[in-house]
């Protein structure tokens, strides 16, 4: 549109900066993942800095700005479809916590959209921006006339789903203003503000000013009042300022994105922008690559890793869809370590940490491109299999039931199902893979609607949380005894005034002992009681929100009622016992990085009472030497009682003084870094022991695989190891009294007894392959002759695939090689069933092929298979269509023959 010279870098740099220079406090993008039970992603600019919005944190200024790195899921299909729809995007936000209001938020967007380029401004024309209001907020009516001079007929009044904003609960709500650029004609009908391509809103203004205190949908909710103190919250995104400026149609052909969509033309030799109907196919599969692999590349880099549930879901669907559509688009070889590089290059001029952790943010994509490519192997076979079932019930339409586990149970995605499916001649039932995916959907929305209704009401836990005035105070640090007052019981979603025995309520607490689950560190338990006599079991504690501590409770006996003095007990023992196993967890993380490279990244872990659980960035599995290395490692600074501190520093500070900060993790300005001695420290707000110490031993019991470059290592700690060392002891002793061994001598002895069990099994079938070959001869013998033909068609129970091919060979060799012979076996085993076709040198001048006889015999037992002229091979699952096989086989031999081919 614009056709500048301005980088997106520069777009970015330049919004910083003028919001610097009005007094706003620079704010770096929080990652991806935080801990919201609501959110699987950071989805908007203005998420990190909703407890301030809220009202549950004092901001630590009154002015911010930031570029936060942001991913939407719920239109991952329309990707590629629009201009606009992208899955990871940046939002530029500026932001004022009862500061300036909507004067000031306007005079500073206009001020940048409208300055010159060679001024340090974006240089947008004015005479094509538009501003829109609520309809009705007749205060940024004349405020934008006044301010900007537009015209009152350039001022588009829109409704409440357009321009007004709240977060879908109880809370702050505002009207919204946006700026809108005029397109052109080419886009749709002057003055029509609903052909969005037409009039492109590229940044809102929200103006946060009401209290609502119900919200049923985006255009009907009610306002209780107005908020105390107004705040600004505004969003420009990023990447659509980009292609404005730099005069593209879209946001996959800015600098940062394009080119991805260039290296994806040069590996498969199509072409953007081609044009026609397969033209526009193409460049949606190259807008899905481009902005999947940038998002991909981002999840991973936050610490994401596939899975098959929640945020490793999407990170596993995003990468699949590249791969797929650049399959599509004609390119079936490794296409990842190809493009993502391309993308690093580009994304890490502004985010560095790409380059530093490169290693592990490609291992984990690579892998999972691996594993998708036996993926579509597997998947393919499963559709051979549902089509050959298809074509033998007389079937031209592979139902959606069956598409619609190829692509659930298997992964295998619909498009593909319907590419193959037309190439064998079938439709697919769309609809009905269309109904049943609708299904799904419900399914976890249900799913998602419940596990946050479990959470608890916000509204409650907002009411105690503003009747606090303040977090609540966490003492277990120091304590694990504290007096406190209630201040807050939460039944079902609601608040309540009291509870009686027998109940389970969430109970607050304005200071407590109790560690809240977090940091991988499970929560304390113990118990609380009242100063008039009630009893309460602690059965769990967590922090739904942002300063505040829930103590899931059970009334043993007496009554609870708010206001009343309570003293927090927490389990000593249980607290001990996880303290020792986070400690224990933070110095494995740093032996395996001094071990396996700084790549090694702590990726979840998880402490309970004596065990815990570590995840970690590996390109493969660890040996078995590096685990004992690692063990030792820890083992001996364990003996050298190390001091294990806690001290409190800015997050410079602690980056600066070498502190871990672990992906996902949520801090603050002022951060906790925990220190074993001077050898690890990472930020950590658990807690842990006094010294190295305390852990007494600490045991690795295994490694394993946990997901595409992620391992883990489960670990025992304190007395839990000791118990289990005491076992292993135990045993060793008994398996050399069974041996007659000295324990150092065990695996030598089992070694023998292993190798002397193989010797004897190589015996055994060495004799099983000596009785079968000597059938071979009767077999061949028992040749039917086909007007000419030396014809073999048999059966053998029991045998799998490499047995029935030599035997076909042999009995082959066996058959007289002055006329054409034909050798078709098959055999089954443990429900499987393998068919073996062999052909002479005469039998295939006269025209007769392995491949073909294969191909025959398959759709009886339900199979698929193939090979050269002269010798084939396949399987299949319906041992009972075996006879049936070997008569489609015979059948297609007289084919051959009266076709004259002999």
């Amino acid at each position: 549109m614009q056709d500048t010279d301005l980088s997106t870098a520069e777009i970015r740099r330049r919004f910083v900066a003028h919001f610097e220079a009005l007094g706003h406090t620079p704010v770096p993008s929080a990652s991806l993942l935080l801990d919201d039970p609501n959110l699987l992603f950071v989805n908007a600019g203005m998420v990190p800095f909703k407890p301030y919005f809220l009202g549950q944190e004092t901001p630590p200024y009154k002015r911010a700005v930031s570029v936060q790195k942001c991913v939407r899921t719920p239109d991952i299909e329309d990707v590629g479809k629009t201009t606009r729809h992208g899955t990871f995007f940046e939002m530029c936000g500026n932001f004022s916590f009862g500061d300036y209001f909507k004067e000031g938020a306007i005079e500073a967007a206009w001020d940048l959209v409208t300055k010159p380029v060679a001024d340090g401004g974006w240089g947008f024309p004015e005479d094509r921006l538009y501003p829109s209001i609520l309809d009705g907020d007749d205060e940024a009516l004349g405020l934008w006339k006044r301010i900007t001079g537009v015209p009152d007929e350039r001022i588009a009044r829109l409704g409440p789903k357009e321009n007004y904003w709240s977060m879908g609960v109880p809370g702050p709500g505002g009207p919204c203003s946006e700026i809108l650029i005029d397109r052109g004609p080419a886009y749709g009908a002057d003055g029509d503000f609903s052909a969005e391509d037409r009039y492109l809103e590229f940044w809102n203004l929200v103006f946060m000013q009401d209290e609502l205190s119900a919200v049923r949908s985006k255009e009907d909710f009610d306002i209780a009042g107005s908020l105390p103190r107004k705040n600004i919250d505004t969003g420009m995104g990023l990447e659509r300022v980009a292609f404005l400026l730099q005069g593209k149609e879209n946001m996959y052909e800015i600098d940062v994105m394009f080119p991805v969509i260039q290296r994806a033309m040069e590996l498969t030799g199509r072409r953007y922008g081609a044009g026609g109907a397969q033209g526009e196919q193409d460049d949606v599969r190259f807008r899905v690559v481009a902005d999947h692999v940038r998002s991909s590349m981002m999840l991973i880099g936050d610490g994401v890793t596939p899975g098959n549930e929640g945020r490793g879901y999407v990170l596993r669907r995003l990468l699949r869809r590249v791969i797929r559509s650049m399959r599509l688009l004609g390119c079936e070889d490794r296409v990842l370590p190809e493009l993502f590089p391309v993308s690093r290059d580009k994304m890490g001029e502004t985010y560095t940490y790409l380059h530093q952790d490169w290693t592990r943010i490609s291992t984990v994509a690579y892998a999972e491109e691996e594993a998708f490519r036996s993926t579509l192997r597997a998947g393919t076979q499963i559709f051979d299999l549902a089509a050959s079932d298809a074509r033998k019930q007389g079937a031209t339409v592979l139902s959606g039931d069956r598409a619609f586990a190829l692509h659930d149970t298997y992964g295998f995605p619909i498009d593909l199902t319907l590419e193959m499916a037309s190439e064998q001649g079938l439709s697919v039932d769309e609809e009905g893979f269309r109904r049943l995916m609708g299904e799904q959907r419900e399914r976890a929305k249900a799913d998602a609607r419940a596990k946050k209704a479990g959470h608890g009401d916000a509204g409650a836990f907002r009411e105690i949380a503003d009747s606090l005035g303040r977090a609540v105070e966490f003492t277990g640090y120091h304590e694990v005894v504290s007096e406190g007052v209630v201040s807050g019981i939460i039944t079902g979603s609601a608040t309540a005034a009291a509870a009686s025995a027998g109940d389970e309520v969430g109970l607050v607490l304005d200071r407590t002992p109790f560690y809240a689950e977090g940091g991988g560190q499970l929560a304390d338990q113990g118990v609380i009681e009242l100063a008039n006599g009630a009893r309460l079991a602690v059965l769990d504690v967590q922090s739904p929100v942002t300063g505040l501590v829930v103590h899931q409770v059970k009334v043993l006996e007496g009554e609870v009622t708010v206001g009343e003095r309570a003293q927090g007990l927490v389990d000593l023992e249980r607290r001990l016992s996880i303290s020792r196993a986070h400690t224990a967890t933070h110095m494995v993380h740093k032996a395996m990085r001094e071990a396996l490279g700084e790549t090694a990244t702590q990726a979840g872990s998880e402490n309970a009472p004596g065990r815990f659980r570590f995840d970690f960035s590996a390109s493969g599995a660890v040996p078995t030497s590096v685990l004992a290395d690692v063990e030792a490692r820890v083992n001996d600074l364990i003996l050298a009682d190390l001091p294990v501190h806690a001290e409190i520093m800015s997050q410079a500070d602690a980056v600066k003084s070498g502190a871990m900060a672990l992906f996902g993790e949520k801090y603050g300005d002022r951060v906790r870094v925990v220190s074993v001695g001077d050898w690890a420290r990472e930020l950590c707000g658990g807690t842990h022991t006094a010294t190295s110490a305390r852990l007494g031993l600490v045991k690795l019991l295994h490694e394993s695989s946990i997901g595409s470059g992620v391992r883990r290592v489960e670990a025992l700690v304190g007395a839990d190891a000791y118990r289990f060392l005491a076992r292993e002891h135990v045993l060793v002793a008994q398996l050399s009294e069974v041996l007659k061994a000295r324990p150092e001598e065990l695996p030598e002895r089992v070694s023998d007894l292993v190798e002397r069990l193989r010797s004897a099994e190589k015996e055994i079938e060495q004799v099983r392959v000596a009785q079968l070959l000597a059938a071979a001869g009767q077999v061949a013998a028992g040749a039917e002759d086909l007007d000419g033909i030396a014809f073999v068609g048999h059966r053998v129970d029991g045998a799998g695939g490499g047995d029935v091919r030599t035997l076909a060979l042999d009995v082959r060799g066996r058959l007289p090689q002055d006329r054409p012979g034909v050798v078709v076996v098959i055999g089954a085993a443990d429900g499987k069933v393998s068919v073996v076709a062999a052909t002479n040198d005469r039998a295939r001048a006269a025209g007769f092929s392995a491949n073909a006889l294969v191909r025959a015999a398959s759709p009886a037992i339900g199979g698929r298979g193939g090979g050269k002229d002269d010798v084939a091979q396949g399987g299949g699952s319906d041992a009972s269509g075996v006879e049936q096989a070997l008569a489609d086989v015979r059948a297609e031999v007289l084919r051959v023959r009266e076709a004259g081919g002999a």
